[in-house]
């Protein structure tokens, strides 16, 4: 099940206030397994929760649902423990595809690289600029110790749990809320090739960087801990598929 406190989770399963109802719930379903908000193998909320939460009928729920199952990426079972279940992952795709799926959204590789560095530089410079109160503080420190302590195949997951709770501790849902929606097309790509073990130690030391910048209300600090972070990134989906 999804943890309530998973800042993740909030921004997926948020109200649908715009668009196309059907589309943007699948889309946000979508989200949810992308993004390892519900893992393979994992229940959704239930329909009844789903549905306050979207703020949407069950009826389009439904029919959402129904999508991903054509789809193979939910399966509904029937009894005291049933409810919709992620079936699978989606499958690792090749460039080719990852780089057609960007560009049906309506951007680029260099215009979604640009959005999340603005995204994520905004909110580590105003953290750092206001600070932390305790309660943020243990929050960041237990992201963090999440984030070293995940394997492989968790730590994507982890790993956007974390730039997602820095977003969130600005006070503002809506950056939280565009940075999930930066990060699900971000990992769509990176998810062309496993992550690696020195690429993991080499994000941890830097994601320690970050906090100690903003814990130390070290606004420039910061700005430039988070620039080295995302350039390692950057540099290796540009190698990819530049």
């Amino acid at each position: 099940m999804v943890p309530p406190c998973d800042p993740a989770a909030e921004a997926v399963f948020r109200p649908v206030r715009a668009g196309n109802a059907l589309e943007v719930t699948v889309e946000r379903l979508l989200c949810a397994i992308r993004l390892g908000v519900v893992a393979a193998g994992e229940r959704f909320p239930a329909e009844r929760d789903l549905a306050v939460r979207f703020g949407i009928g069950r009826i389009t729920l439904r029919e959402a649902i129904r999508h991903l199952q054509r789809q193979g990426y939910v399966e509904s079972r029937r009894g005291r423990r049933g409810g919709t279940f992620v079936a699978k992952m989606p499958p690792r795709p090749t460039p080719d595809e990852a780089l057609r799926d960007l560009a049906e959204s309506g951007t680029d590789l260099e215009g979604l690289l640009a959005y999340r560095r603005g995204l994520e530089t905004g909110a580590v410079v105003l953290l750092a600029e206001a600070g932390l109160t305790a309660e943020q503080a243990l929050l960041l420190e237990r992201r963090l110790t999440e984030t070293e302590a995940a394997g492989a195949g968790d730590y994507r997951r982890c790993d956007t749990v974390l730039h997602i709770t820095l977003a969130r501790m600005t006070g503002s849902p809506q950056m939280a809320t565009a940075l999930a929606d930066a990060r699900m097309r971000v990992n769509r790509l990176m998810d062309t090739v496993p992550p690696n073990e020195d690429g993991i130690a080499d994000s941890d030391g830097q994601h320690r960087a970050i906090a100690h910048a903003v814990a130390e209300r070290d606004p420039e600090a910061a700005r430039r801990a988070l620039g080295g972070h995302l350039s390692t990134v950057e540099g290796r989906l540009r190698s990819l598929l530049g």
